[in-house]
């Protein structure tokens, strides 16, 4: 796999609450890379690459949400796996981050932790790739949209150069987050879960894909809110 940023913010919702979001965007030079990398839930994310082990990913949240640190977590799955100098694995949750990067990895690779987030890529350019995603989350502005901020951290790295494999035209580039200020996945916001799964311009594509489903959600939302709303209601008193 190449590159790929994952996420902690906190934050006040309008009634005062605090609310935490989880993400992970990624891009590579293969097909469907949103299928492989990227795991997130409402305690944290994490995302698995180079020689791709699945099951890193889907135990790592698992047991997020069972309670353990993140460093904990994926430590514990890395130290289990036979193949760990071939594999990328990185992550955060609600207090801390962890990154790491095998000896077998694709050259160049590399890692980043920070204040609530994670970057790694193999196969780069060089390590300015990965500089590039870093200061370009960082600089952020935390009032934007989380995915729209993911898309030009990864836009940001692919403009430094990306992965190296340029024979490969074929691309792909997913990004997910989950907001505990939208618990149900019926009314969760349409942009926190997309993928291009195989193009020539992944990142372009990605964000023409983030910003029609912004507009697909706002449309859904002004027409059926009040269906939405007795439906949760439904559910919570029990209706059938």
């Amino acid at each position: 796999m190449t590159f790929s940023i994952c996420v902690h913010e906190s934050y006040e919702d309008e009634a005062g609450d605090e609310q935490r979001r989880f993400g992970v965007a990624v891009t590579t030079r293969l097909a469907g890379v949103g299928t492989l990398c990227p795991f997130v839930n409402e305690y944290g994310a994490v995302a698995t690459q180079s020689l791709v082990n699945v099951s890193l990913g889907e135990r790592g949240v698992e047991y997020l949400a069972d309670g353990l640190a993140v460093e904990d977590a994926l430590e514990a799955l890395l130290n289990a796996d036979d193949g760990r100098e071939t594999r990328q694995l990185h992550g955060v949750d609600a207090d801390g981050t962890f990154a790491f990067s095998g000896d077998e990895c694709g050259d160049h690779y590399g890692d980043r932790e920070g204040d609530g987030y994670t970057v790694a890529g193999n196969l780069l350019t060089g390590p300015e790739v990965l500089d590039a995603v870093t200061e370009t989350y960082e600089a952020s502005d935390r009032d934007e949209p989380l995915p729209e901020r993911l898309v030009d951290a990864l836009a940001a790295g692919h403009d430094e150069g990306g992965d190296k494999r340029e024979e490969l035209v074929v691309q792909s580039a997913a990004l997910r987050v989950v907001d505990t200020a939208h618990p149900d996945p019926a009314t969760a916001p349409y942009q926190h879960d997309l993928r291009v799964d195989a193009s020539e311009t992944p990142i372009a594509d990605l964000r023409e894909t983030y910003e029609l489903a912004v507009q697909s959600h706002e449309t859904a939302m002004e027409l059926y809110e009040d269906a939405y709303e007795d439906d949760a209601m439904d559910a919570a008193e029990g209706v059938e």
